[in-house]
């Protein structure tokens, strides 16, 4: 009983978090509000309406269990922390190293980084609350599962100068590489839908991540995924339109 009243006063925390309401819920269980009050203070929820709360939020009800860890981990750098990142490219490859669990011993074998600025860089990250160097130089990563970058952040805009372009210069076709582009016209729930199914695929490419850091470095890629979507008109069409036949999306301010 105590592990279900755990879960559920994380489940009230995260929809706070996310700006939710007991209303939201309500709309999304098809149930009265009173009805969703008195599921939370019975706490009687069944896995499938938990794993519809947790949907809700873009969630697997695995994301909430691992949130109960009592285990404090850092979920965001500061903005200076950030800067200091993207100002050293060998500190920002040797955090993304730490990050995808590399050994000592194989980030300074792949990379041309002597021992003692490996070292260097590590106690930077340490300081950071990024890792912690333990003796023997072995790395202890102290970031959480729902680490994320600061918005519109340094890290955001050295990716949108230095690594999108990039990552685009390529025609998608050899093994282990995938583009799609798919256009329409959604209603406003349409989109919200598909928004949170692309959020529930972003959570199963880091739920991938996770499980196959047990396989040894040999086995393991780097990828990337990059998913996209917004209402949007190509501009050359969009100058064409007439004034009166503008339409703005619900809550977008020209």
């Amino acid at each position: 009983m105590a592990q279900t009243s755990a879960i559920v006063s994380e489940l009230k925390r995260q929809l706070r978090s996310h700006g939710l309401t007991y209303q939201d819920v309500a709309e999304a269980l098809e149930l009265s509000v009173a009805s969703v009050k008195r599921l939370f203070s019975e706490k009687q929820f069944s896995l499938k309406r938990l794993d519809q709360v947790c949907n809700l939020m873009g969630m697997e009800i695995s994301d909430l269990v691992r949130k109960l860890a009592p285990e404090q981990k850092v979920d965001q750098l500061t903005l200076e922390q950030e800067e200091e990142l993207v100002s050293d490219v060998r500190l920002l490859l040797v955090a993304v190293c730490a990050m995808n669990r590399w050994r000592f011993d194989e980030i300074h074998m792949n990379y041309e980084i002597s021992e003692t600025d490996l070292i260097r860089y590590l106690a930077l990250l340490d300081r950071m609350g990024v890792v912690e160097l333990l003796p023997g130089n072995r790395i202890k990563l102290l970031i959480s599962h729902d680490f994320t970058w600061q918005p519109n952040g340094p890290i955001q805009r050295f990716f949108e100068t230095e690594v999108q372009q990039d990552f685009l210069k390529c025609r998608f076709t050899r093994a282990g590489e995938l583009r799609l582009f798919v256009s329409g016209m959604l209603s406003t729930q349409s989109n919200e839908a598909v928004q949170q199914k692309l959020k529930r695929l972003a959570l199963e490419f880091r739920h991938c991540h996770e499980e196959d850091l047990a396989l040894p470095l040999e086995q393991r890629f780097g990828v990337s995924l990059m998913m996209a979507m917004r209402p949007w008109e190509i501009e050359a069409f969009d100058h064409l339109r007439r004034p009166d036949a503008r339409k703005d999306y619900p809550g977008r301010v020209r």
